[in-house]
């Protein structure tokens, strides 16, 4: 069966959600928090509301990639104390997605991307400024924490989107580039993993999604390659800035469209 028609998208339709699967591994093994960039693709191309279902197994095939390349790299405290606000957020996220229709989501992942961008051009802005990360062991930090847990638990839930979220509770903590990548891929593997079975209870997972999954998953791997080679290359201030842009256009095109 072609996978192309059941979901009625054309061949230039397939060669973007490639390219966003394709992205999907470079940013896992690079720059966490580029997958914005193929959200917004796949909403754009799909059913917003389908398309965080078919987006999911993409990411959790990043993810496993992402961990075997930087499994000896991660923070387990720090994993320890983001959990179980995270799973509050996703929680939340299921409840939301229940009554929620694909305008109401199409509005929230465009709205979602658009705040992401702004908060992270924030954080660009006053990183040199900032004081010294408050460590998670005082009650400022645990607060903080937690805020960034529960709203990473929802944006990913609701849009697949808790990569910018946690990228800067991670930068915000001090961590370095090694230490950021291997804590956010143990991270995301398994609450990425663990949205499963919610996906699946809300019809967001089936076998036309898997189908489509199947034919995309093989784009991930020459990304995470990429991503491997050109961490230590990257010019960071130059990505993020074009992440930014391809960030608001999405957020835009999806909330006018």
């Amino acid at each position: 069966m072609n996978t192309m028609t059941l979901w009625h998208i054309t061949g230039w339709e397939f060669a973007a959600l490639a390219f966003a699967a394709l992205l999907v591994g470079f940013s896992k093994t690079a720059v966490s928090g580029a997958n914005t960039v193929s959200l917004a693709i796949f909403a754009a191309v799909l059913p917003a509301r389908a398309s965080t279902g078919v987006l999911l197994p993409v990411l959790i095939a990043g993810d496993l990639l992402a961990v075997a390349t930087y499994r000896r790299h991660a923070h387990w405290p720090t994993l320890w104390r983001l959990f179980p606000a995270v799973a509050a957020g996703v929680v939340v996220g299921t409840v939301f997605l229940m009554w929620a229709d694909d305008t109401i989501v199409r509005t929230s992942i465009g709205a979602i991307l658009l705040l992401m961008a702004a908060v992270t051009v924030y954080r660009r802005r006053t990183a040199d400024a900032q004081e010294e990360p408050e460590p998670v062991t005082t009650r400022p930090g645990r607060l903080k924490a937690r805020s960034y847990g529960v709203l990473g638990g929802f944006t990913t839930m609701v849009a697949n989107a808790g990569g910018p979220v946690m990228s800067m509770y991670l930068l915000s903590a001090g961590f370095r580039k090694l230490g950021f990548l291997g804590t956010s891929a143990f991270f995301f593997l398994i609450v990425n993993v663990s949205k499963l079975p919610f996906s699946a209870g809300l019809g967001l997972i089936d076998g036309r999604s898997l189908l489509l999954d199947l034919a995309l998953v093989v784009f991930v791997v020459p990304g995470a390659l990429l991503g491997k080679w050109a961490v230590g290359k990257i010019d960071q201030q130059l990505f993020e800035q074009l992440v930014i842009a391809a960030t608001v256009v999405g957020g835009l095109q999806l909330l006018l469209r």
